[in-house]
């Protein structure tokens, strides 16, 4: 090979080199957000349940004496009944900017 085209051959790797490390870099701050975003979601969940559990806690204090399987069985049955499926149908239906 003659040293023109090696020079030239070493210019093109480098250049691809740092197109490489730029792309890199580029993913990296995809997944940063990625994760900024899903541990944001996770912290709006988590605030969510809080506030809904102070809630119930609140509307109803004999929960808190319930053990967790407890709570889940009452809830479930709270939740089948007809007029709480109703109430939630409309609570739901208002929210969405029905009726």
């Amino acid at each position: 090979m003659h040293e023109k085209e090696i020079e030239k051959l070493q210019a093109e790797k480098e250049n691809i080199e740092r197109q490489l490390a730029q792309e890199q870099h580029k993913i990296q701050r995809l997944e940063n957000r990625a994760a900024y975003y899903a541990k944001g979601e996770r912290r709006k969940r988590a605030h969510r349940l809080i506030t809904r559990g102070a809630a119930i806690e609140s509307v109803a204090p004999q929960t808190k004496d319930l053990s967790e399987a407890e709570f889940y069985t009452f809830a479930e049955q709270v939740f089948t009944l007809p007029d709480t499926q109703r109430l939630l149908t409309e609570a739901v239906s208002h929210h969405a900017g029905g009726d």
